[in-house]
């Protein structure tokens, strides 16, 4: 496969980077990072009102732009060059992809529009998720507890996942942010830039138009949208570790010892060398897998495929961002460890990235297993 950017996706690449850049610099991150919802409000109804962002991959008939999730990959990749601080992760791509893939027409054409036009959700619960749900007279019943969900504190809709009590049948719920019974608690955890929170279900009552896609078994639907997820994530991943690279450089530029810059001394250039092969490495396996996603969002391949993709994807990502920011961290030196310094908060994202959807060692086995099957 030869890839590369159209010119309107070049477009959309750059106008993202020169927004992010200057919204999103140091000083923005670390002020949303000291408030409890994570986010600047305003900065998000902006993204929402003047760049469209979410809208993206949600088809025009839903009020979206209509574009593909190499597109949606590219600006994933911006947001973790410069450390987005907002709930865009979790709104799009995990709620929006929820909703395109288990959603009636009428529940598409309900949500999706709120959400492109800057409400914000989140999805919870996975695939073992530790939710129950069961019928009622006026519909369902959800209960359960689930923690570590991003933006769960904060969302204004819940796309809950949950197995029937009793049975396996998945069902996904769009729940309000403020239902009856439901209690919300914000986590405090090792990367301050995206936060999650714990969620208790206390028998939320829900009417029958809540459940996407009616009594359908959404299990496949779940699975998808936590693949589709996992490449946006992987997106994310190779922003954030070329971003550790380009500061690294800048840094061992400007450092002199025994009067020459770092920079020269071989053993830097090495490291370097090996932080650059990661990044090339992770991008091209991020692309590649956008590119399968694409397919799948307009009925090409399988689900198997796009689970191979997403596994490669998040497997070659997760250790090329938490490879580089280690090394940035080293080659900084001890200030790299300071809060001073940006380097730590990549090092705090990336061992938060990896572990979430599954790390490498996970979806290498899952690879494995596919292989095998």
């Amino acid at each position: 496969m030869e890839f590369r950017f159209t010119d309107e996706q070049r477009m959309i690449r750059d106008t993202a980077e020169a927004f992010l850049s200057a919204a999103s610099d140091s000083a923005a991150v670390r002020g949303a990072m000291a408030s409890e919802r994570g986010y600047d409000a305003a900065l998000w109804k902006q993204i929402c009102d003047e760049l469209y962002w979410p809208a993206i991959h949600v088809p025009e008939d839903y009020g979206g732009l209509g574009l593909g999730y190499v597109e949606l990959a590219a600006t994933m990749e911006q947001m973790g060059r410069y450390l987005f601080c907002g709930p865009y992760f979790s709104s799009v791509c995990l709620a929006i992809n929820a909703l395109l893939l288990a959603g009636s027409e009428a529940q598409k054409a309900t949500w999706l529009p709120r959400i492109v036009a800057g409400d914000t959700a989140t999805l919870v619960g996975g695939v073992d998720t530790p939710l129950s749900w069961e019928a009622t007279e006026q519909g369902y019943r959800l209960q359960g507890g689930c923690r570590y969900v991003i933006d769960g504190h904060s969302a204004d809709w819940l796309v809950v996942a949950a197995r029937q009590q009793g049975g396996d049948a998945i069902g996904l719920f769009m729940v309000p942010g403020n239902a009856d019974g439901l209690h919300r608690e914000w986590l405090p955890t090792m990367d301050q830039t995206r936060k999650q929170a714990q969620l208790d279900f206390g028998n939320v009552q829900l009417a029958a138009a809540d459940r996407l896609g009616g009594e359908v078994d959404a299990g496949a639907a779940l699975a998808a949208t936590l693949d589709l997820a996992a490449i946006a994530l992987a997106a994310e991943q190779v922003g954030g570790a070329q971003q550790c690279l380009d500061s690294t450089l800048a840094y061992i530029g400007e450092r002199v010892q025994f009067g020459r810059s770092i920079a020269s001394f071989q053993a830097v250039k090495h490291k370097a060398a090996d932080m650059m092969v990661k990044v090339e490495a992770a991008r091209s396996a991020s692309y590649y897998a956008a590119c399968i996603a694409e397919e799948f969002l307009t009925g090409g391949p399988m689900g198997e495929e796009l689970a191979e993709a997403a596994s490669v994807a998040k497997a070659w990502c997760s250790d090329a961002y938490l490879f580089n920011a280690g090394c940035g961290i080293q080659l900084h030196g001890g200030v790299g460890f300071t809060w001073e310094y940006d380097i730590q908060l990549y090092f705090k994202r990336a061992k938060s990235s990896e572990v979430l959807l599954g790390n490498a060692s996970f979806h290498r086995e899952r690879l494995a297993a596919q292989l095998l099957d």
